[in-house]
């Protein structure tokens, strides 16, 4: 439906009509679809009077308040509106969509109908537990991040009725004119008509470094490619200069309404931990029917009840499922997020915390992330050789000026000084609080100005005249005049592009004369700079003299945006443990590859690919190729996400990094999104699972770490807790079909249970990271929770502990009668079996004595209180009663320490054997017969 406004009067405002429909009547048809006439691409085609003809406003009065309240009710407000999220109550039913959750639902209900009402409570207090816990965690990061979507600024100036007024931007309406000044945020997409040294960091947007230089003229089209340089973009930011421009578009009709809408389109994909565990609930539950299965097959063909089979069957079933997996998974992930939470890390959701360990690519924005954005001198060379590399980044004053092969240091610093004299005179930027107001290389040259104690330097001129910066001149000057001098003492600085400056210079300055420029020290001069730049750095000439045609060249600066502290060493240690760094950025070639250089990747044997590239070539042809290629540079959000998209289909788990409204889509699509923190934007955050409050990429590793940790620890439980379980089923299953009196009684099964999802095993969550797991490739997520190798170590701890029970069960019923001496006997053997087994399991292939005895405080405690709990069972005489128990003797108990501490022999004696063996295969020798077989 098209829609057409008048010039409204308030005698006329009523009569709006839309395609023969009164406003009236528009209102009351709530479906409506609501359209504007000019796309921002097509406004920056048109010329501004055009597009004020367009949306019929005067751009000399602007709208008139009750014509702009009109066009809000029909285009709505300046913002963006969030997809109405679930009541809370479906959100907490939500949690138990978990096919494990469902599981234990179910053992929980045949509990009770098998009247076994202690397992179905133990069974229900676990699942409200994990569900309670999950929730509550989720429900906390949704509501501290609900603020994050909003981008438009509160209040902006707005030309209506002929007055400038200040308002909310959220009431902003297409035709609406916006007056730009520094340090704004720009409230819609804006036509402009009006730019006076007008600059535009667009960098959240578009991934640029440097602000983008703002014209009036309409653009043409090149190769189907329009460039908005008269078009100022909602959210980003003014740095330098004013101007004025017409509202065409607002809230998600704005160009960045296009990644808002990609991104409220885009799925999170499951996280390899939530597919680990429905695999596990899907393989327990086959696990279970299997058990059932069996016992009423064996009972068949002993020809018993098979009301009493089943009875047993479904017993032991239910017994089989670990109803404290839930919760150790819970509580695991919980204290993971807790520990990231120390290490500067923010998880918004808890299984994040582990798909960190499966990350094997990093697609890493650039600017804002592997850099500070914050543009830094870093390289000074003088006219008359003297060279010096800066140190610090950021728009203050910590660094320092270190000088190299200098004879004289006097004559070295009044060499520098004289250089960044011209530069800081010849600046508008403002640093305040840390904060630039203008430029970016202007605020670095103040910067530098300010490392080198020059405070108060520019104050000395009185400015006469300015020659602004230009894109065809590429140089700025100014024109001084000394305070307190004669009218003669006028002096000229001028900074820009050196192959401009250069041709305005006459003279060169040395240590203690001007000597005239020739060419070949022009030359010299222009080779320092290519030099530089091969470097990835932006290099800008100082002069100054008495005329503009007869300038002394001062020397050049190398100016870059530097490399976040420690990315590098980050980058290289990710890389050795196995994940693939990508760099992503909307910047030009030679810049991206040197950054790319400089933090340690491959950019001489790796690729590098254009967004232009990636339009003309298929998604099929971009997952050939995505592997090689290490730079993906002039990248748009669209790029990005197919980009992402294009690994997840080589089955790579994919974590992005960004800090812009750029990255916030390909954050959302990418398994794990990671956000800056202090510099990222409120949409980003949004999108991201992670959020590194300090902006560290050096965090990322600390976060690998815990990821790789968790799925170790919840793996150990899940060993301790089936070969628990099946020792367990097997000492009942066996007595029952061998037709033998059952060597314990049910509280002494209950005692066990609780052991079995209790304390000890819950402390085998909480064991520390191992500091070498980072050197480990990433899991692959089609490793299952249940392995072959966990299957071996399973299979042979229950084993041991049903053989060793059974054999003290036979040995203490020599006579033939079951008495209390030896179902006791029987019972402790077995918690202690356990207890030693729970100490095996503390790690899958290193040694207790080298991962250390006292590392894990809560399951030594756990472990205690568990000792002490079955001692009290033993001797204290009304719990004796209870277990059906009696007192051992210190032989006795010294006979079953030794005995059951075989579990953990044999288990310390395999990782012994099998560490070895990896080292024989990790021998030159071994490992090229190995290949060669």
């Amino acid at each position: 439906m098209n829609i057409k406004y008048g010039k409204f009067s308030k005698e006329s405002a009523e009569s709006l009509i839309v395609d023969g429909v009164s406003l009236n009547d528009l209102q009351s048809d709530k479906g409506a679809e609501q359209e504007m006439w000019l796309t921002t691409k097509e406004a920056s085609t048109l010329g501004a009077e055009e597009v004020a003809a367009s949306l019929r406003v005067d751009h000399r009065t602007g709208l008139s308040w009750r014509e702009a309240e009109l066009r809000r009710k029909l285009t709505g407000h300046n913002e963006f509106l969030i997809k109405e999220t679930d009541p809370t109550w479906k959100k907490y039913l939500e949690q138990f969509k978990n096919p494990l959750i469902l599981l234990l639902l179910g053992s929980a209900l045949v509990s009770v109908c098998m009247r076994q009402f202690d397992d179905a409570v133990s069974i229900t207090v676990a699942i409200v537990i994990v569900v309670t816990v999950a929730f509550v965690q989720e429900y906390r990061s949704e509501q501290s991040l609900s603020e994050l979507t909003k981008l438009v600024p509160p209040s902006c100036n707005c030309l209506r009725e002929g007055m400038v007024e200040t308002f909310l931007a959220r009431l902003l309406v297409p035709g609406d004119i916006v007056h730009l000044n520094i340090g704004d945020r720009v409230p819609a997409d804006v036509r402009l008509f009006e730019a006076i040294d007008l600059s535009i960091d667009e960098s959240s947007f578009t991934g640029e470094t440097e602000p983008a230089a703002k014209s009036m003229e309409p653009m043409l089209k090149v190769n189907g490619h329009t460039n908005m340089k008269n078009i100022a973009f909602m959210g980003t930011l003014v740095r330098c200069g004013n101007g004025k421009g017409i509202v065409v578009n607002t809230g998600e009709k704005s160009e960045f309404g296009e990644i808002f809408r990609m991104m409220q389109a885009e799925d999170a994909p499951k996280t390899p931990l939530q597919k680990s565990m429905d695999i596990l609930g899907a393989q327990l539950s086959l696990y279970s029917f299997g058990i059932i299965g069996i016992i009423m097959l064996l009972g068949w063909f002993q020809q018993r009840p098979i009301l009493d089979m089943l009875t047993i069957g479904v017993s032991l079933a239910v017994a089989a499922i670990p109803e404290g997996l839930p919760i150790v998974v819970t509580v695991t992930l919980a204290l993971g997020v807790l520990r990231m939470a120390k290490r500067k890390a923010i998880v918004k959701k808890l299984p994040t915390v582990e798909t960190l360990g499966c990350v094997n690519v990093i697609c890493s924005d650039k600017t804002g992330t592997i850099t500070k954005n914050e543009m830094t001198v870093t390289t000074i060379r003088t006219s008359d050789g003297y060279c010096a590399e800066v140190t610090g980044t950021g728009y203050n004053d910590d660094g320092e000026i270190i000088i190299f092969k200098c004879d004289d240091i006097n004559l070295a610093n009044a060499s520098i000084f004289r250089l960044l004299e011209a530069g800081i005179v010849c600046n508008n930027a403002i640093i305040r609080d840390e904060n630039l107001y203008g430029q970016p290389t202007e605020g670095a040259l103040v910067a530098v100005a300010m490392k080198n104690k020059m405070y108060g330097v520019a104050d000395k001129y009185i400015r006469l005249k300015e020659y602004p910066f230009s894109s065809e001149h590429k140089i700025m000057a100014v024109k001084c005049a000394i305070k307190g001098g004669s009218v003669n003492d006028e002096v000229f600085f001028v900074k820009g592009a050196i192959e401009k400056v250069l041709k305005q210079c006459t003279k060169f300055k040395t240590d203690r004369s001007v000597l005239p420029l020739d060419l070949k020290k022009e030359q010299e001069f222009l080779a320092q700079a290519y030099d530089l730049g091969r470097q990835g750095l932006r290099v800008v000439g100082m002069a100054s003299g008495s005329s503009l045609q007869d300038l002394v060249f001062l020397g050049l600066v190398g100016i870059c945006d530097p490399p976040r502290p420690k990315v590098r060493e980050a980058i290289l240690t990710l890389q050795q443990s196995g994940v693939k760094i990508k760099l992503v950025t909307g910047d030009a070639q030679e810049t991206a590859t040197s950054v790319a250089a400089m933090v340690g990747l491959d950019t001489v044997h790796g690729q590098t690919l254009s967004g232009d590239h990636i339009d003309n070539m298929t998604d099929q042809q971009l997952e050939q190729m995505v592997n090689s290629v290490v730079v993906f540079y002039r990248v748009t959000p669209k790029h990005k996400l197919r980009i992402v998209k294009a690994f997840q289909a080589n089955d790579m788990i994919v974590g992005m990094t960004g800090d812009g409204v750029n990255d916030g889509v390909a954050l959302k699509k990418a398994d794990i999104g990671i956000a800056m923190g202090k510099n990222g934007t409120d949409v980003c955050k949004e999108a991201a699972d992670m959020i590194l409050v300090d902006d560290d990429f050096n965090t990322i590793i600390a976060a690998i770490e815990e990821g790789k940790g968790i799925f170790h620890n919840i793996r150990n439980f899940v060993r301790f807790q089936l070969s628990t379980s099946i020792a367990a089923l097997s000492l009942i299953a066996l007595s029952t079909l061998l037709g033998i009196q059952n060597p314990l009684n049910a509280m002494q099964i209950l005692w066990i249970n609780i052991i079995m999802d209790g304390p000890p095993a819950q402390s085998l969550g909480v064991e520390p990271v191992d500091k070498d797991i980072v050197k480990q490739r990433p899991r692959s997520t089609k490793e299952q929770m249940i392995t072959r190798n966990l299957i071996i170590n399973v299979l042979m701890s229950a084993s041991i502990i049903i053989l060793g029970t059974l054999w003290v069960y036979k040995r203490e019923m020599s006579d033939n009668i079951v008495s209390k001496h030896d179902t006791t006997m029987t019972f402790t053997c077995f918690v202690f079996f356990d207890m030693f087994n729970a100490l095996s399991c503390r790690s899958q292939t290193k040694s207790i004595f080298t991962i250390g005895l006292f590392t894990n405080r809560a399951f030594l405690l756990a472990v205690s209180l568990s000792v002490i709990g079955q001692l009290l069972v033993i001797y204290f005489p009304p719990l004796q009663m209870i277990f059906q128990t009696e007192s051992l003797s210190l032989l006795d108990i010294i006979f079953l320490v030794v005995l059951t501490s075989t579990v953990f022999i044999i288990s310390e004696v395999k990782k012994l054997i099998e560490y070895h063996f990896q080292l024989k295969c990790n021998s030159p020798t071994i490992r090229k017969h190995l290949d060669f077989v």
